[in-house]
Parts: C-alpha cells; structure tokens; sequence
C-alpha cells in the first residue's frame, strides 16, 4: 500500500493507494471518498472485549470499517477536527493511541481498547485508549499540530492527557488528577499524565476535551 498525506498541516487528508486485494481499517467516521472498485466489506470493533463495547461503543456501535479493493484504487480519509496526520509503522511492536486520534491502519495491525493500565487517562466517556500490536502502517490524526517528544532512559514528561496523541510501548506512565487545570465535567481538576522514557510521545497542540469543556456550558436550549 502507498500513501499521501495532503492538504498538511491544518486540513490533512491521507490518500492511500490499494492494488487489487489490498484492505485498510478505518475509523468509522472518517471516510471521505473511494474509487469504483473499492468497497466497504466488513464493519467490526477491531478486538474489543464485550465488556468494553456495551460500556462505551453500546451494543450497535461500529468503531472502525474497512475496506477492500477488488481492482486498483484509492482511499481517501480525514479526521473530524482540523490538523495533521502522522504515520507510524510497527514492526512486531505495541504502539498506544487516544482512540479519538486513531485514524487507519493496515489490516496486520490488530487492536484493542488498553483500560487495564489506567481508567482515568480519558475524560471523554467516549474515548478510550487503543492498544495496536503487529506489523504495519498506522496512521494517527491531531487536533491542531503534532509534536514528537524523544524520551531518554529515565526522562519524564508530564502531558495534559486531552493533548496526547500516541506513544510508544517503552514509555511507562501513570495519571493524576490536579487542581487548577479544568476538566471536561467542569471541575478545577483536570488529568495529566506523566510519561517516563525511553521511547517516544506524540502530543497535539488542541484539546478536543478542552473545546468541550468551553462549548458545553455555552450551549443553550433556547433557539
């Protein structure tokens, strides 16, 4: 598979280039357009447990589409907010993605939603933490620009978790909450997750979870 990312870096969009019997996995939402000969073949939840689905996907929820070329074509995704796309090939690794930031992936990759480690690193009920494990091409979507922090041994960072993109297995991490940084349900006390290298962190320079937080309690019933 070949792909271009374009219209970078505030609207990107990925185009990606299938052969005949090539398939992609994408997040549910963010398909913009095919070629004839492209279609839709299976819509599944990419591994994750029952438990997980009814508590956050509920029980006719899709997650992720993918798609099959029956003849050469094109692919053509973008995520929900206004940002870039960075790619990330696994090589028989683990990579941890914000399940608002995952965007596509070749079918070798396989998924699943990572709770066991940490309940709280997601304000948004609707979030959840993806765990990619194979072989393969993933490609990851930012609200707002993408930063690439480098992790020496025993190098911490403490990152706002409405900012986090992805990071690497390597990276340990633990959340707390902290006053004064303002959460997604309105309290003065938001998560941050302190990340301890090696390894390496994506972050985005917009919150979605920050946004929310902002619009609900502005939004207003009245016409």
């Amino acid at each position: 598979m070949e792909y271009e990312i374009t219209n970078r870096p505030s609207f990107a969009e990925l185009v990606a280039t299938l052969d005949e019997g090539d398939r992609i996995r994408l997040e549910s939402s963010s398909l913009v357009s095919h070629t004839q000969g492209v279609e839709i073949t299976s819509n599944d939840r990419g591994g994750l447990t029952a438990s997980l689905k009814e508590t956050l996907l509920g029980d006719d929820a899709t997650f992720s589409t993918v798609l099959t070329a029956n003849r050469p074509g094109t692919v053509t995704v973008a995520p929900p907010f206004p940002g870039d796309i960075v790619h990330y090939e696994l090589r028989e690794e683990t990579l941890y993605v914000q399940s608002c930031s995952f965007l596509a992936a070749q079918p070798d990759v396989e998924f699943d939603a990572e709770f066991s480690r940490d309940k709280t690193f997601v304000e948004n009920e609707s979030d959840f933490l993806l765990e990619l494990t194979g072989s393969g091409l993933s490609f990851m979507a930012s609200y707002g620009a993408i930063s690439v922090v480098s992790l020496d041994p025993g190098e911490t960072y403490v990152v706002d978790t409405g900012h986090v993109v992805a990071f690497e297995e390597t990276v340990d991490f633990s959340v707390r909450r902290v006053e004064g940084v303002k959460s997604l349900r309105g309290t003065e006390e938001g998560c941050l997750a302190e990340f301890e290298g090696p390894g390496t962190i994506w972050t985005q320079s917009r919150s979605p979870s920050a946004v929310l937080a902002w619009l609900v309690p502005n939004l207003s019933d009245e016409p």
